[in-house]
Order: structure tokens, then sequence, then C-alpha cells
């Protein structure tokens, strides 16, 4: 692991902030780093209000998109919410489905099937809403680069509303409404809106143009959080807004689906952690084991009994699902380790029976242990499809942009992308691909980093500062749980692994004349030489509350450790 200590603020800045909110330099250096100089700043970022929401009409062709959606209603024509497999996806056809159904009643939703039509926009979802007489497709989640599926609609009579946060290409859908805040000539405040994300502020300004205030959208926001989670948007500006009131509903009155995911959970609260590896693993599953319009049903249902009945499904169905990552993991590794490939600056494995549906999950495993910019193909159709995985810093799109005349189709992010070739293609890609990132990577990147967010001693971590911590929350990209570095400490002697395999680390940590906590290192165990031979070492972790036997007390968690 490559420790790297975030640049320090400058101490006037940090002065001037801990002053103003009577806090210590610490916090004042943690609320910098993110950007939060003054007491306004740390206001807005401490008590995230609806009312800090930007306009929807300043996202470019919102008006336009109100205007033809009132038109469709005023006229009586049919119209199909469409969107994508994924959480992002599904959650915005659920919300969107979900407000349009209580001023309108001819609304039908559409998800494509993940194996027969793929990614995104697709000719069957139109041919379906031309059999059903629609005449508006509100695409959410995808269609940014539907040039050819739009305009095949078009010649049918459909119109399409576009709700997409994706990367535009050069050339843009011929639709009667485009809102996403990454087009160039969108002048839209927030730039990192999720597709959910998207299709609320579509909302927000659908019941602006009918009276109603924001108030009216909030049982929403369990949708809206559930995606930001998901699909790993930044938690800041407008999406901590969103994100921060999401929470509460999840946690106070969720939709019966979300209610039904989660009543055996034994938490007293959710964080955005529990949405990203409880809820949504889940709504996924459907998706990538059956199919996304389980999820719908599971969401837009409003009989809890029923959807605790759609609940029971789709647990299955994720258990289905972690049985195939583990395998196909597993079978990943092995032809990994077969083909001598570790020291490429790549990792692309490719089997045809590989299941589509988990192939981006299997992709991420395997930057846990070859960590490096990762393909996973497999076989869908008569071509070959791939989810693709990247390191922290490295634009795999990028990458693959610069691949574009061996592939049939790709799109995505940064850090995750989809994309199909023909199999001819195949060796020539993957050597394209890896020649790409090798002369475009920086070493450093092959290397796990964790980031630091301040050296502290033992004794600055006390109730008050954990409280004020805690505020930071919900944590996600842009706005991560803070983490810390602090030198010279030992274990007090019964540091040991524990856990059934034994992989995991427990210390009592003391620094000189501390009072000490516990600490738990998962996956660490490896580190017990280190931490329990009596000397000193240094520690990089987090706080968290740990709360046993009814009994709450601090405790690190620990990232790494080292000694000097």
């Amino acid at each position: 692991m490559r420790w790297t200590l975030k640049p320090q603020p400058e101490i006037h800045k940090i002065q001037h902030l801990a002053q103003a909110l009577n806090v210590d330099d610490i916090i004042a250096t943690l609320l910098v780093q993110r950007g939060i100089e003054t007491f306004e700043q740390a206001k807005q970022f401490f008590r995230p209000s609806l009312n800090d929401l930007h306009d929807p009409y300043l996202m470019q062709d919102m008006d336009k998109a109100v205007q033809r959606i009132e038109t469709a209603i005023a006229n009586g024509e049919n119209i199909l919410v469409f969107g994508d497999y994924d959480v992002d996806g599904t959650t915005a056809v659920s919300l969107m489905s979900s407000y349009l159904k209580t001023i309108y009643p001819n609304i039908d939703t559409y998800i494509p099937d993940r194996y027969a039509e793929g990614y995104g926009v697709s000719f069957q979802g139109i041919d379906y809403a031309d059999d059903n007489g629609c005449s508006l497709i509100i695409a959410l989640d995808c269609g940014i680069k539907s040039v050819d599926k739009v305009a095949y609609a078009k010649n049918k009579g459909i119109d399409f509303i576009i709700c997409d946060h994706h990367r535009p290409g050069d050339t843009l859908p011929d639709a009667v409404a485009i809102l996403d805040s990454k087009r160039p000539d969108c002048n839209y405040p927030y730039k990192e809106l999720c597709g959910c994300g998207v299709g609320f502020k579509l909302i927000q300004a659908l019941a602006a143009n009918r009276g109603q205030g924001i108030s009216n959208l909030i049982p929403y926001l369990d949708l809206v959080a559930t995606a930001i989670a998901a699909d790993i948007v930044p938690i800041t500006g407008e999406n901590r807004i969103l994100a921060s009131f999401g929470l509460k509903v999840i946690n106070a009155n969720p939709r019966p689906g979300i209610k039904a995911l989660i009543q055996n959970l034994k938490k007293d609260k959710l964080s955005i952690s529990d949405v990203v590896f409880v809820v949504a693993p889940r709504i996924n599953a459907a998706g990538r084991i059956k199919h996304g319009k389980h999820a719908v049903a599971l969401l837009t249902e409003f009989d809890l009994s029923q959807a605790e009945e759609f609940a029971t499904q789709i647990e299955g169905l994720n258990a289905d699902r972690k049985d195939l990552d583990k395998q196909i993991t597993k079978e990943a590794l092995q032809q990994i380790e077969q083909n001598s490939e570790q020291k490429k600056f790549t990792t692309v494995v490719y089997h045809e029976s590989w299941h589509k549906g988990v192939i981006g999950i299997v992709a991420s495993r395997l930057i846990e242990t070859y960590y490096r910019p990762t393909l996973v193909f497999t076989k869908s159709g008569d071509k070959l499809a791939a989810s693709a995985r990247s390191v922290k810093d490295f634009d795999i799109y990028n990458a693959l942009e610069a691949c574009a005349d061996h592939l049939e189709q790709f799109g995505g992010h940064m850090y995750a992308a989809g994309l199909t070739l023909k199999e001819e293609q195949f060796q020539d890609f993957k050597n394209r691909f890896e020649a790409v990132v090798s002369q475009t990577i920086h070493p450093d990147l092959l290397t796990p980093e964790i980031t630091i967010d301040a050296e502290i001693n033992l004794n600055d971590i006390t109730p008050k500062f954990f409280r004020i911590l805690k505020q930071f929350e919900p944590f996600g990209p842009g706005n991560m749980t803070p983490v810390f570095l602090t030198r010279q400490l030992k274990d007090s002697g019964h540091g040991k692994p524990i856990g059934a395999d034994e992989s995991h680390l427990r210390l009592f940590i003391r620094q000189e004349d501390s009072e000490g906590f516990g600490a738990i290192g998962f996956g660490l165990a490896a580190k017990k030489d280190l931490a329990c031979n009596g000397g000193y070492f240094d520690a990089v972790y987090s706080v968290e509350e740990n709360i046993w036997n009814g009994q709450s007390s601090l405790q690190l968690r620990l990232r790494d450790i080292r000694c000097e």
C-alpha cells in the first residue's frame, strides 16, 4: 500500500475556520480539505437543506421536457418510462413512473433484458412502445449516445426525452429534450448527478409547474439516495443534500419495497455504506440474474405483504449472484495465473460461459488481487461483451476510447464501463488495450493507495471529536470517511488474529500516556508480527463506534500497519 498524506491547507485558513466554528484545528483541516472555508459553507455542509437544491430549469432543455410531458398528458398520449437494468436505472424508472402515475394514468415502464438487448435504449424497447401506442419515451440513465435508436423511434412517430448523466458523444440524438449536465452547452451548476438524480430534477420541474413544492417530493428521495450510493457518484453539493434527506426517508419511512429489503437488518440506523453493501446488491441482482423489471416491481409496490414476497424472490436471486460471482472469480484468477500475465499493466480475461450479469463484480474482485485496469469478457449472442473496472485515478473510459476502432460499442465512466466487440477482434483489442494502458498509466497507480487526511495523536480522539466527525456523513466519493495516521504506537500485548479463518487482526493500541483504543484490521492478520512484537509501529485508520452487548465505545478501523 502507498500511504499518501493529503497536502495540508494554509494555516491561516485552518485557524480562521476553527475560530469561526469553535472547533479544533484537526476538524477545521478536514473541512478546508473538502473546500469548506467559511462559516456559511460549513453551515450548508453540516445542515443540508432542500432549499439549497438548484432550480431544475437551469438545466438545458428542461423547459422543453416539461412542455412535452404536459402536452402528452393533455392529449391523452401513452408514455413509456424506459431505463437501464442496474440500480441507477431501475430506481430512476421507479421514481419517474410512480410520480407520473400520481398525475396521469397512461404510464408504462420498460427495462431492457441484459442478455437479449444489452445496455441502454434498444430497438426492441422502441418496438414495444410502438406496439402499445406509446408516442413518448422518457429514457433514464441511458440514451445520450442512442443516435440511431432515437432516429428509429422518430420514424415511428415516437418522441424521446433523455435523462442521462453519461458523457455525450460528438453527436447528440435528435430528441425533444436531452437532460444531461455533462452536455457542453449545459450550464447547470452541478455536474455529478446520477441518472435517478436527473430524473428527480425532471419531476421537481414538473411539480413546480403544477404548483407543488419540494416537500411533496420527499417520499421519492429513498430511491435517489439508493441510486447515489450504488452508482458511486460524488456525495458533494446537490448529491449530499439528496443523499442526506434520502437516508432520513430510508430510516424513517421508506417505500414498502425498500422496507421489505431492510426490515431483517439488526441496525437502528442505516448509513450510505449499508445502502451500498446491503440494499443495492439486492436491487441489482434482479437485472443480473433474471430481469430488471422485477426490481421495478419491488420498488413501485405499495402493498407491504406483496413487497415482502418480491423481496424474498430477489433475496434468492442475490444468493445465486453470490455463488456465480465466487465461482467465476476463482476461474478468472486461475486463468491469469496459468497465462503468466502477472507482469502486465492490464487484466483481460474471457470465457464464453461466464454469466454476463456478474462480470462487473468479478472485475472488481480481480482488482483486489491484481491491482490494474481490468476487463472481464463473456459471450453475448454472436459478440463478446465485457465489463471494465479501473484503479484509482486512471480513466478507463479514455483508454477504451483510444481502442474504439476495435470495438462495436462502449460507454460508461472513468472507473467503470461496458463494451462489446466481434470475437475476431478480441486478440487485437487485448493487445491494443495493454499498449494504451502501459503507455498512459503512471506506475504508482498500480499500487493501491491509502489517502490520509491528517496525522494525529490518540489523545486527539475524544467523544466530542467523534460527534463532529459523525456529522460529516453521509460519506462517499468527494467526502470519504476521514483517515488518520498515528505514529509510535504499541499493542498492549494481547493482539491476535480473529475470525473463522483468522484473517483479521484485533489489537489494543496505546501511544505514550494515552488511554488506548481497541482496533480491528479486517484482512490484516498477516501484519500480526509487525504489531505484536512489543515494538513500535505506525497505523493508518478511521474512527468508528463499536456497540457490543449494548455498550458503545470508540474503536479504530485499521487500514494498514507499518514499522519505521
